[in-house]
């Protein structure tokens, strides 16, 4: 089995899929966001981050590497290690990034591992993937968290660096036989944050059969600009400021009217 190249793994993760779960980042992602809380899984490569200890009042700076070389087993043998509290709590393991599809034979070598241990599984993914092998992720997992920004192509190309193309068509494709699926919106200040941007994504989840169980609205905040500076890179410049309250209200209501589970927050 081939290896994989991950940059954390999070236990105890209550927002990534029902009950407690384990969330696996790869690295390495096709899209730019500029709004990208996970600004070290973009990169495909190994980064360097510099990160600041501090002990009996001193500063100490020192370099770590992003991003570790891992075979599947070994993932799962950190994976299993809290099966116990994934069966008390409907829980189990979620694989996101980054974009996990960029690493198709390692992200399915961990799916077909895990199916064998009885592990519930979802795959947090944009969408942007080769649809024969979106089509087989979507065969071997539980449950998909499908991230969609806009329906407007020209929109998307420009924030994120590519066209919504095959996002639009891998949805399309997920029928009412395939895994369950949680729709991810992020609420982005000056780039999605209207009622018109909600009705197009309504009207497009609206024209598929994927099994939505959840519309989930994620207000943007600039918790993850640190991230950025460690990496030596630019914090977003295009979305300054956060998702107030008041306008994630009115963007939810355009779900909620045509009668879907909507969550607000992370």
């Amino acid at each position: 089995m081939s290896k994989g190249l991950v940059f954390d793994i999070r236990r105890y993760s209550v927002h990534d899929g029902p009950g407690i779960r384990t969330t696996v980042f790869f690295k390495g992602c096709p899209l730019k966001c500029t709004w990208c809380h996970n600004p070290e899984g973009i990169s495909p490569e190994q980064q360097e981050i510099t990160r600041i200890r501090r002990l009996n009042g001193t500063s100490k700076n020192y370099r770590e590497v992003v991003g570790r070389l891992m075979a599947p087993g070994e993932v799962l043998a950190e994976v299993i290690k809290d099966q116990i509290f994934y069966e008390e709590s409907g829980g189990g393991v979620t694989f996101s990034g980054g974009e996990p599809l960029m690493q198709y034979e390692f992200l399915m070598s961990l799916l077909l591992l895990c199916r064998d241990r009885g592990l519930h599984t979802a795959v947090d993914t944009s969408g942007h993937a080769p649809p024969d092998q979106f089509r087989r992720v979507a065969e071997n997992a539980d449950l998909l968290l499908y991230d969609l920004k806009t329906a407007d192509a020209g929109k998307h190309r420009t924030f994120t660096g590519r066209d919504n193309r095959l996002i639009i068509e891998n949805l399309k494709a997920l029928d009412g036989a395939g895994p369950r699926v949680i729709i991810r919106i992020p609420l982005i200040p000056g780039f999605n944050c209207t009622v018109k941007d909600m009705e197009g994504l309504r009207k497009l989840i609206a024209a598929t059969e994927a099994r939505v169980e959840r519309i989930d609205l994620l207000p943007w905040h600039r918790l993850g600009n640190e991230k950025y500076r460690k990496l030596g890179m630019v914090p977003p410049a295009k979305a300054e400021k956060e998702t107030d309250k008041e306008q994630a209200g009115r963007l939810r209501e355009v779900f909620t009217r045509s009668g879907y589970n909507v969550k607000t927050g992370g």
